[in-house]
Order: C-alpha cells, then structure tokens, then sequence
C-alpha cells in the first residue's frame, strides 16, 4: 500500500509513527516562532512577493493555478517571474534560470513545466529567498510567484494562497510522518485566501481544473479533442501527487483507462512506459516534461486549465490594488 493512502486513515501506520509526528510539529512551530521574533532573517525585496502553496504533501492543483496567476497578473500589467524549488533536480549549483528547453534531471520537472506554460522568467533552487534575489537580479520582473514556500519563512511574503486538495482534504490529520500535513490545520487562519480545487468548505474558494485538451506528445502540437478517444482503451501514466484524480478525469471524458501510477517526481524510463498493448498513451504536462526523451509513438500530453471562481477573482484584484498603493501589510 502507498503511503499516500496510510495518510487517509487512523491505522496503524499512523499510531506507530504518531510519537515521530508529535516532535515533528514541535520542531516545525519553534522554527516558524524563531522567524516570527526575528531570531532567524527574513528576507525581503523590492518586488511584491505572492505564495501560492499548501500545508499538506503531495498534488493539490498548485502549479496550475501559478499557471493561471502568472496569466491573470500580466492582465493587469505586470511583469511576473516564478520561483520554485526545482525538486528533483540534480544541478550542482543553485539557484537556476529555468528555460523552456531546460533538463528536467537538473532543475526538476515542475520548473521546466513552468518555463514552458508561464511565459515568464523562471529561477528554481532550494534557497528561497536566494532565487528570488536572481529572479529579479537578471530580469525586468516587478512581481514574484512563489510555487510552493508557504513554509519558507526566509523568504517574505504580500500575500499567502493555500491551495487544497477538495477531495482528500487533510487525511488524517495528522502531521508528518504519520499523516500527510507539513503544519497544523489551524495554519490556514493565517493566510489571506485558501482555495480549494474540487468541492469547497465555509470560507474558500473554489477551483476546477477544467477544459482538457491533447496535443502529440511529439511533432504538430495542435491541440486535439479529447472525444477523439471516446470510448477506446488507452494507457495512462502518471506520476504526480494524486494520480488517481488524473485517471478518474479521463474516466469521466469517456475513455477505458489501463491505469499505471507512479511516485511523485517520478524519474521514467523506457521500461516503465513499455506495454504489452499498443494502446494510445496519455500523460499529464508533468510526465510530459520528462517522457519526450524516451516514449516514440502514439503518446499524448492532456492539459488542463485552472479556473478560480469569480469570487476568488475579485478578492485576488482586491489585494494587487492594496500591494500596488501600499496599504497592505
């Protein structure tokens, strides 16, 4: 069983590492007091700093809603830039310049992902505030987008939007290692908007990751219907932090799914994408990054859409107009 279904559930896997759970949380709220009392530095800079991140582990839909923030900024005039950790990646100086055509092996795949989509300057490393310093050391950024960094409290921030997972929620309950939380629940009364992708609760937003469409994973890159495969069987990878949310949606648009998951991050390789069948195979853009270098063939990349509601909208509108004029804290 994967850990990520344990996490789900009081059993034993979560009383047996409950006592690691307790001095995890211990030791994550004595670093984030150490911040708050200016025992450790925080730094800041002359751009407005957004979070967009979570208090649990694993795929909640944050990175398509950078995807949509980046856009929705450059609406209104700005000139945003991405930070992000490049997890994964195996480069042996950090921070680095993300491009489009960037190796995945070296800065991560979620920052290559966000070269290709964001349109914007992107700079990942594992110093938060150190990418940030590069960012707009080496662009004409005038605002950062931080995927994930909730808890780097090195790094300041204007504003805090947690992203949850409507569906899973918060598993257990419990923190790190016996459940899937990085910080308590209560964590979220301090942020300035938590949104949920899937089915809100009292006091969030909402989400949808909508309007799927596929594009070869390999030459024409235009976009394709997905009804194309109404009704067939196809394969489908996926190595994010929920695949079976991915398998579901292909389910839902019609498609008899041979379901193949995979670790978060997972690093492929010819082996892992070989099957018996000769199915038509579908991968979500984070796989993608990494699969172009060994999957030949009919292999297909299905993209998806973060659309906040109409309320989230406004209150993000609401908060660029306060950071803009300075009356926010």
């Amino acid at each position: 069983m994967r850990v990520e279904a344990h996490w789900q559930r009081l059993g034993w896997f979560a009383v047996l590492l409950y006592p690691v759970s307790l001095i995890f949380r211990i030791v994550a709220a004595t670093r984030r007091l150490c911040f708050g009392f200016g025992i450790l530095k925080v730094s800041r800079f002359p751009a407005p700093v957004i979070v967009v991140g979570n208090i649990t582990v694993g795929g909640s839909g944050k990175t398509p809603l950078v995807i949509w923030l980046v856009e929705h900024l450059r609406g209104k005039g700005l000139r945003p830039g991405v930070v992000t950790r490049g997890y994964g990646g195996k480069a042996t100086h950090w921070p680095q310049q993300v491009r489009p055509d960037s190796d995945p092996a070296a800065v991560g795949d979620e920052s290559v992902l966000l070269a290709q989509r964001s349109g914007c300057p992107v700079c990942a490393g594992p110093d938060r505030p150190q990418a940030v310093r590069e960012l707009l050391e080496h662009t004409d950024c005038n605002i950062v987008v931080s995927d994930d960094g909730m808890q780097h409290y090195a790094m300041a921030r204007d504003l805090e939007i947690a992203v949850l997972d409507g569906e899973r929620r918060f598993g257990n309950g419990l923190l790190l290692p016996a459940g899937p939380l990085r910080e308590p629940v209560s964590r979220l009364r301090t942020v300035d908007l938590v949104i949920a992708n899937g089915e809100p609760q009292s006091g969030e937003f909402s989400m949808q990751l909508s309007n799927p469409m596929m594009y070869p994973l390999h030459g024409d890159q235009q976009p394709v219907d997905i009804a194309r495969f109404d009704g067939q069987r196809v394969h489908a990878i996926a190595g994010i932090g929920h695949p079976q949310r991915f398998f579901d949606m292909l389910s839902k648009l019609g498609l008899t799914v041979e379901a193949h998951a995979f670790p978060d991050h997972h690093n492929y390789s010819k082996q892992d994408v070989s099957f018996d069948e000769d199915l038509p195979l579908l991968m979500t853009e984070k796989d993608a990054v990494k699969c172009r270098r060994i999957i030949d063939g009919n292999a297909w990349v299905v993209r998806v859409k973060a659309q906040p509601d109409d309320a989230f909208v406004h209150r993000i509108n609401l908060a660029l107009e306060q950071i803009r004029s300075g009356r926010r804290e």
